[in-house]
């Protein structure tokens, strides 16, 4: 007896469907969106979502869905593979080009902090109040960074480019910050009178 033979084609990823009905409850939808979003989720249609399968994205799905079943809600995490290589590939570059946009927009934002340090150079604001506020600007951009990089499962193009951006500002608020301590420091230092030290009374007449 001849045995036939099947044919098993292999994902190249695993993927995490998950589909979610908020009840109703418009502030449990918002939150289910946020964090899918957050994550870089694909919505295939309403309320069905698509991840790569990674520890992180199941623990933070198997984290939302006991939200939105606490709360009235239902939900459910399918492991799928996608057998079809060119369909897989689709999703693929649909994950990265989403990731691209955002590194892409970062990029965009690092001109408008370096012309703010520009500005107050040429104005002689170089003080400490001034740094502080372009300190918030850069701690903002590379929160950012870090949240899209946590998200870009595959590379997307533009990661590169979007982490010398923001390395770029650090290194220039780093050279702002040197010039505020300098014409700060001389000031404050030349406003100390230096204290003298004086004799001791037992030792005032001992001579």
């Amino acid at each position: 007896m001849q045995r036939s033979e099947t044919t098993v084609t292999h994902s190249r990823e695993r993927w995490l469907l998950l589909a979610v009905s908020t009840a109703g409850s418009s502030t449990l939808r918002v939150h289910a969106w946020r964090k899918l979003r957050s994550l870089g989720a694909v919505y295939l249609q309403s309320s069905v979502a698509l991840l790569p399968a990674h520890p992180t994205t199941e623990r933070e799905a198997a984290r939302l869905l006991d939200r939105v079943r606490r709360s009235g809600g239902a939900g459910r995490a399918l492991p799928i593979a996608i057998t079809d290589p060119a369909e897989e590939q689709r999703l693929i570059d649909e994950f990265s080009a989403e990731r691209s946009d955002e590194y892409a927009e970062i990029v965009s934002r690092v001109p408008a902090f370096l012309d703010e340090i520009a500005h107050e150079r040429r104005l002689g604001r170089a003080t400490y109040a001034e740094v502080e506020e372009s300190e918030a600007d850069l701690d903002r951009l590379q929160k950012w960074l870090a949240r899209v990089k946590a998200r870009d499962y595959f590379d997307a193009t533009g990661r590169v480019e979007a982490e010398q951006a923001v390395e770029r500002c650090a290194a220039e608020l780093a050279a702002f910050e040197n010039e505020a301590l300098s014409s700060e420091l001389p000031v404050e230092t030349t406003q100390r009178t230096p204290r003298r030290l004086r004799a001791a009374p037992d030792d005032a007449g001992r001579h």
